[in-house]
């Protein structure tokens, strides 16, 4: 199957590098970028580059389209002429539903949403996948896809905000707390290489615990957290700060903000 993704900018590329990653042919794979000087590093595995998107289109059986949420439109109009009913069309632009896709479109393709995070470049995604109309093949062939960036999960459009806000913003998220852990590692007496090594696998453990053992965080919290020991007094003092209130919060401010 040949693959084009419309957008190569942080999102297209680490989709992009996670089917590489997942061995899929480079020469299977387009990526277009207005500046394609930018796309050097795939160029360089054997990715072709184009700041054609018509062409890709053309040449494509499935087109992923990873651009702005305030270009999509101005490509979907771009495109409409290669857009026949046997192509996949994937977005992973947060904010534009289906019907806004079909409305943009003169034919009607097979339409899935997809919602990966950046994370699809070490093969470590969580994408989120909806449809209106996809047939039991093509969602399989889709899933297929993503699934070789990491972790997929089935759901109704309507969440879609949603989970571009827990899955794709999320990453943010981790990331500013792993870089605070790293930070009081080095308050504490840690050289900033050894902070990082201890908090991002401390992080790293700690998702696996969920992912095997399938238990609420709690129930693992309980196994650190002794009588007057020193993991309860930090937790109890950033709940005081208002650390679950502040990352609740947060969460939800950004849904807002997508959703308006």
């Amino acid at each position: 199957m040949k693959i084009a993704i419309l957008g190569g900018g942080n999102l297209g590329q680490s989709i992009a590098q996670g089917l590489l990653e997942n061995k899929v042919s480079p020469e299977t794979i387009t990526v277009t970028r207005n500046k394609t000087e930018l796309l050097n590093n795939l160029q360089q595995q054997g990715v072709h580059v184009s700041n054609n998107n018509n062409e890709a289109t053309k040449n494509a059986d499935l087109v992923i389209i990873a651009v702005k949420p305030y270009k999509i439109a101005e490509i979907l109009q771009e495109i409409k002429p290669e857009i026949t009913t046997t192509k996949i069309l994937v977005s992973v632009v947060s904010d534009f539903s289906i019907q806004q896709i079909e409305e943009n479109l003169s034919t009607k393709p097979t339409i899935i949403r997809a919602m990966p995070n950046t994370a699809s470049a070490v093969n470590e995604s969580i994408t989120c996948i909806a449809s209106n109309n996809a047939s039991t093949e093509d969602l399989k062939i889709v899933t297929s896809i993503f699934k070789s960036l990491g972790e997929t999960v089935e759901i109704n459009e309507t969440l879609m905000d949603a989970a571009t806000v827990l899955g794709a913003c999320g990453i943010a998220y981790v990331l500013r707390f792993i870089r605070s852990m790293i930070q009081g590692g080095i308050e504490i007496g840690f050289d900033a290489q050894t902070a990082t090594k201890i908090a991002t696998q401390a992080v790293k453990g700690a998702s696996e615990l969920l992912l095997q053992k399938r238990n609420h965080p709690e129930a693992e919290i309980d196994k650190v957290t002794t009588p007057k020991g020193c993991t309860i007094a930090g937790l109890n003092e950033m709940e005081h700060q208002g650390f679950s209130s502040a990352l609740i919060k947060g969460i939800k401010t950004s849904f807002d903000n997508i959703s308006n």
